[in-house]
């Protein structure tokens, strides 16, 4: 297949209208060959939309591999002549979206370490400017919505119109499951923040490793995210950078074979009649729980009066043990998730530090 420039605008913005969007290719560009190879064995599936490749790696520590550099463009541009599909870059440096722009990549994606420095999302941003290609933009590393928000909105002040979202998790002490740690709340916050903007999902850098890519894949969808950017290579295991995390084309066609897409919803009067009931059931229990906390915080603030009068410190380290295990006892009975247990129970715990703190400075 020929494909030419004057059509690919058509096809891209298609591609981006398109829910579920998948992308997918090579963490790292390593030659022609390969990406070419990549890209016509992708196609080849039927089921990808955009052709994904890293032509500069910002890496963690030097002497890793830090990509091919602006020769690899060409490659891409070939690429996406012999198999129509529009293809992805991410760039980090005014000059790198203008080499981008310059060899007609189609999308261009702002990476987690760039987004966190609002400097450098403001180079590109301003290297943006006058031109009509969609960006997407990555979690910063560190779980911080403000500078995810902040990166949003100077692209948005560039004068770019077709914005999106990456979800690609965050680097978090203590994480031992996952490269990065989803933290699927601050992406649910994002969207809730951003109803407008297209988010999709990255799990191979969520994941680090392909053993647990369809798991992550699958929690996306079934949380409505509107597609996927998943690594693929021609021999993952001899990769240049990310081996653990790429999939084969092939396999990863099987993936997304396996994977239930959900729909948002459904034009069915039962089913939403059903719902309503159950969400009004949710909605008596939630004002239940909330009058029941304001009780607690009452007593606390009683607790927080015997303190004061007697100088004793706020914080009992050993009462405080006995409350989480005592909950984490009776939580496992009632099917409630010891992680679950900790974080409500802390955030419970902090708010009646506050009120008591309140009594003891009054």
């Amino acid at each position: 297949m020929q494909v030419t420039q004057s059509n690919m605008k058509e096809t891209v913005q298609a591609k981006w209208n398109k829910r579920p969007l998948i992308i997918s290719g090579p963490c790292s560009a390593e030659t022609e060959a390969q990406v070419i190879e990549t890209a016509e064995r992708l196609a080849r599936t039927g089921k990808i939309d955009m052709l994904r490749a890293g032509i500069w790696k910002p890496r963690t520590r030097p002497g890793s591999f830090e990509g091919i550099g602006t020769k690899g463009l060409p490659w891409l541009q070939q690429a996406k002549k012999l198999t129509g599909l529009p293809v992805a870059v991410e760039v980090a440096t005014g000059k790198q979206v203008e080499d981008a722009l310059h060899f007609d990549v189609d999308v261009l994606w702002i990476g987690a370490r760039t987004t966190v420095n609002p400097f450098s999302v403001q180079e590109v941003a301003d290297a943006l400017r006058g031109a009509d290609v969609p960006v997407l933009i990555k979690n910063p590393i560190n779980p911080d919505l403000e500078l995810w928000t902040g990166a949003v909105e100077r692209v948005a002040k560039a004068g770019i119109k077709q914005i999106g979202l990456i979800h690609r998790g965050f680097s978090a002490y203590g994480n031992t499951e996952y490269r990065n740690a989803p933290m699927w709340h601050l992406a649910i916050e994002m969207k809730r923040r951003n109803p407008e903007l297209m988010i999709i999902n990255d799990p191979s850098h969520i994941c680090g490793r392909r053993d647990i890519l369809m798991e992550v894949a699958q929690k996306a969808i079934d949380l409505d995210f509107d597609g996927l950017m998943i690594e693929s290579h021609i021999d993952p295991d001899n990769a240049w950078s990310d081996a653990k995390q790429q999939v084969t084309p092939e396999r990863l066609a099987e993936m997304l074979g396996e994977i239930v897409w959900r729909k948002e919803d459904i034009n069915s009067e039962e089913y939403h009649a059903a719902l309503e009931k159950l969400r009004q059931q949710i909605n008596h229990l939630d004002d239940e729980l909330m009058q029941i906390l304001s009780q607690r915080m009452k007593i606390a603030e009683k607790i927080g009066e015997y303190k004061k009068n007697n100088n004793i410190t706020i914080l009992q380290t050993n009462r405080w043990n006995e409350i989480l295990e005592r909950a984490f006892r009776k939580g496992e009975k009632l099917g409630l998730g010891k992680e679950f247990i900790t974080k409500y129970f802390d955030a419970v715990h902090m708010e009646s530090i506050n009120h008591q703190n309140k009594i003891m400075n009054s």
